[in-house]
């Protein structure tokens, strides 16, 4: 793990990269912000978390570090030391943890649950939507550090996604008072979507998606197939994180949408 700490006292805002090891966005974004020789009004910690991972260019190296919190010093897996480790450094922080998708290509925000921290925070981001992942949370990094936002900065591995997540980093410090002079102004009419189930993938030799994330799919309409088999919502729902191959065991979840951060 790499920490590069700025202003004086311990850190009270974080931005981490490389939570996973294949999504660089982050990773690059921390780099351009230790670059910007910054002068911060609050101390401040820019983290490359998963330095093994980064390298190697794999999600991790044993285990997934967002679903390992709060992880175990002792631990057998390097990523259950490494979650340890990072919960103790960003327990008192305020924290933007920076993604990457297969499914969408701009920003969109996750959070834990709609408190005063996501509601002030959020609308000062330029992302698409809030998705409330509150019904998954275990071991992901916000289970154990409460005050922190994930945003999904675009496509793994393309260059919109750096720059993405190098702009919504900004934000992030304008909106903590970090960097005040970068503070945006607020967008209370975000779309709030709460995820309520996953969609499974059983194995096949070929998966595709024909849904568009953040865009309603009506009860019996094919939405994907496997292996040439059509599947069919049995009820509405609204994708996120949805994509053929993004992960092993499903094509991604089912959300509702609540209304706008506003009205919820």
């Amino acid at each position: 793990m790499r920490v590069e700490r700025l202003g004086d006292g311990e850190p009270e805002v974080a931005i981490v990269g490389g939570i996973h090891g294949d999504e660089p966005c982050g990773v690059r974004a921390v780099d351009e912000l230790v670059a910007d020789d910054m002068d911060v009004q609050r101390p401040l910690a820019l983290v490359v978390a998963n330095e093994e991972a980064v390298e190697a260019g794999q999600r991790y190296v044993e285990t997934d570090l967002n679903r390992a919190f709060p992880g175990d010093p002792a631990g057998d897996a390097h990523e259950t030391r490494l979650a340890a480790e990072l919960r103790d450094l960003l327990s008192d922080c305020t924290v933007l943890s920076l993604h990457s998708t297969q499914s969408y290509d701009d920003l969109f925000a996750i959070v834990n649950g709609l408190g005063a921290f996501e509601r002030e925070i959020c609308p000062r981001l330029s992302v698409d939507a809030v998705v409330d992942a509150t019904a998954f949370d275990r071991g992901r990094i916000f289970s154990a550090v409460p005050e922190t936002i994930e945003v999904e900065c675009g496509y793994q591995g393309s260059e919109q996604a750096a720059q993405n997540a190098y702009r919504v980093s900004r934000e992030f410090l304008g909106a903590t008072g970090v960097l005040p002079e970068a503070a945006r102004a607020p967008n209370a009419d975000l779309p709030l979507f709460r995820l309520h189930r996953r969609v499974p993938k059983e194995p096949a030799g070929e998966y595709e998606v024909y849904a568009s994330n953040f865009e309603h799919v009506p009860p019996g309409e094919v939405f994907a197939t496997m292996g040439g088999q059509d599947i069919v919502a049995e009820e509405g729902f609204y994708p996120v994180l949805m994509s053929p191959y993004g992960y092993e065991e499903v094509f991604g979840y089912a959300a509702e949408r609540v209304g706008t951060l506003g009205e919820a």
